[in-house]
């Protein structure tokens, strides 16, 4: 069963967050004590870094997702590719089946990558359904549980909705209409009926109002586990995208909600360079809810083990980044590039560049010396310290941090919320460029939308939000913005419009007839 599931799995998430599962199978004992409902959560936690429970040897019967390569099916690797590769940010020279169809904007219902993320996404879901099921009322109750045990077990299944609730914003962002479950239904009861994108919308947006009466309040859980900041930031960037997911704009939420956040005590990191590095779990200022990696404990071939090892190529030494060599696959476009002042990040340091024998053009995608690549992701401690591992990575991933806040306020202002005000949105905007240029001289007086979504780009690239930004400005699919490969084409063209959601898989179909495909798959 489930339980037994979230009990067996070698987890232990670096740094604050160590939980150590235990080894039992069942139900009964797993949830006997305080301390195994701590450890079934770490599981839930864990899946977001771990693909199963042997680790990167262990691509067997043992691995969470059937069905695709395990060290390819990490959560926030197969989130990335679906986020960066149909984008300007990113372009990857390697051949695998269906990693072409990103930068091409011709996948099909089969991809292998998009099926490893939808049924990652699920299987993260279910996890999350059992342990809220597992510590309701009645079984918290009839277990023997009551003072400050119970009180405990009620935050552990406020973080798991919170968790949930991420998980639903994925699918509905990615795939619009994906089936939906919660802990009502029995696992493997009856197929799951299909939401509609709307409807998963109100969802999300209830589950999350609901849980600022549960969740832990801001900055006071351990690093890496959900509280009510994660909530906030959440709802503020489900609020921004509120038309492309509802018809309905939500700009006022979405800057109250920014706020929030931001009046919470949360500050910038120094140096924008340090944001991910080896030791990032230091940035608890800046950071709001972070997947944590660890190169003993958490050891697999995503996560930014990928995004450093497969970003590194050429003649660039990879000893320099904290790695044992380099997998010579992820670059950029020159359309970022660009954005800055400079490749060498004299003006603008967020520009993070490896260009030494690198074309500024892409003329052969299969070419890693085609495009410059991105050192954003070292591993190495920020004071120059070594990592402890060469291999597997111990940066970890923020899901949500303080800048993109700044950012979501200023442009909900833009859009006409009048819970904000443009001094404030300008002043935001400031504090990013101040860190960015070191001094006053990237200082602005005025802001325009398209000024923020290319600020996005320059803070925020390479954190899987690029797709659902080129989408709500409307420039992911159509001629307004092309940029090298958009759609195949060396200097980029159109595609369709269904190309804004990702199909369901043709296998989930097949198994489920109460779904039905996104239109144009």
């Amino acid at each position: 069963m489930l339980a037994g599931l979230l009990a067996v799995s070698a987890v232990s998430c670096k740094k604050d967050l160590d939980l150590l599962p235990t080894n039992d199978v069942t139900a009964s004992t797993v949830y006997s004590t305080a301390a195994g409902y701590k450890q079934a959560l770490a599981k839930v936690y864990g899946s977001y870094a771990l693909t199963g429970n042997k680790g990167p040897a262990g691509d067997d019967g043992t691995k969470d997702i059937q069905g695709i390569d395990e060290g390819t099916s990490d959560f926030y690797r197969l989130f990335w590719q679906a986020q960066e590769l149909p984008t300007d940010e990113a372009v990857i020279a390697w051949g695998d089946a269906g990693l072409p169809d990103f930068h091409n904007l011709s996948w099909s219902s089969s991809n292998q990558f998009l099926k490893g993320l939808y049924y990652r996404s699920i299987y993260q879901i279910t996890l999350c359904n059992d342990f809220i099921r597992q510590s309701s009322d009645d079984n918290i109750a009839s277990r023997g549980f009551s003072g400050a045990d119970a009180a405990n077990i009620k935050s552990y299944r406020a973080e798991a909705r919170f968790l949930r609730a991420y998980q639903y914003w994925v699918l509905m962002d990615l795939f619009g209409n994906p089936p939906f479950m919660t802990e009502a239904d029995a696992l493997g009861s009856t197929p799951p009926k299909q939401i509609s994108r709307k409807d998963l919308f109100t969802y999300v947006e209830r589950e999350l109002k609901d849980l600022d009466n549960s969740l832990v309040d801001t900055r006071q859980n351990e690093y890496g586990r959900a509280d009510k900041a994660a909530a906030y930031a959440l709802l503020s960037r489900l609020y921004l995208n509120a038309n492309v997911y509802t018809g309905t704009p939500r700009y006022n939420d979405a800057a109250t909600y920014a706020k929030k956040v931001i009046d919470a005590g949360y500050g910038l990191v120094s140096n924008y360079k340090n944001l991910m590095t080896a030791d990032n779990n230091l940035n608890k200022n800046e950071f709001l809810l972070t997947i944590n990696y660890d190169g003993v404990h958490t050891q697999g071939y995503g996560g930014t083990t990928f995004l450093l090892h497969a970003s590194i190529g050429g003649s660039e030494p990879a000893g320099a980044r904290g790695a044992d060599g380099g997998w010579a696959g992820l670059r950029t476009t020159k359309s970022l590039v660009n954005l800055f002042p400079d490749a060498t990040g004299t003006a603008d340091k967020r520009a993070m560049f490896y260009t030494s024998g690198q074309n500024l053009e892409i003329n052969n995608i299969s070419t890693f010396t085609d495009g410059y690549a991105i050192t954003k992701y070292r591993n190495i401690k920020a004071n120059g310290g070594a990592p402890s591992n060469l291999t597997f990575a111990d940066i970890d991933v923020p899901l949500f941090r303080l800048g993109e806040m700044y950012l979501t306020y200023a442009e909900a202002v833009l859009r006409g919320a009048t819970t904000g005000d443009m001094a404030t949105a300008v002043g935001y905007v400031n504090l990013l460029r101040a860190r960015a240029y070191g001094n006053a001289n990237g200082a602005v007086t005025s802001i325009n939308l398209n000024f923020i979504l290319d600020e996005r780009a320059r803070e925020l690239y390479w954190e899987g939000l690029r797709r659902t930004d080129l989408i709500r400005y409307d420039r992911f699919v159509t001629a307004s913005y092309l940029w090298p490969w958009k759609g195949g084409a060396q200097n980029g063209r159109a595609s369709d419009a269904n190309h804004n959601l990702y199909p369901l898989p043709s296998t989930d179909l097949a198994a489920n007839a109460n779904l039905k495909q996104n239109p144009g798959y």
